[in-house]
């Protein structure tokens, strides 16, 4: 018991410090910039910034877009117009039309 109680001072000093030490942060005594803003910091805010952006700019087309009417099938129109005009007759027109839709 006696050798316990001559080596527990001795420990304290070596291990105290040392435990202290590991409690204490050393960047966070100075007002500097934090260590995370360093390149990688400035990398992921660029990157949240280019997202957030990008997010706005295709919110606002879809938003906008939403008004407008669908757009025309041309290719129906111009069969239609051609079977008015009497260049195809109607089984044609048919035949021609369940192809664009298909």
């Amino acid at each position: 018991m006696e050798r316990l109680g001559t080596r527990l001072p001795l420990l304290t000093i070596l291990l105290v410090p040392g435990s202290a030490w590991a409690q204490e942060r050393v960047y966070e005594w100075h007002w500097g910039m934090h260590p995370m803003w360093g390149v990688w910091g400035l990398g992921m805010m660029l990157f949240l910034w280019a997202i957030l952006i990008t997010g706005t700019v295709f919110g606002i087309r879809w938003l906008v877009g939403q008004g407008r009417a669908p757009g025309k099938d041309t290719a129906l129109e111009i069969l239609r117009e051609r079977y008015a005009r009497g260049e195809i007759n109607r089984d044609e027109f048919e035949a021609r039309k369940r192809d664009l839709a298909g």
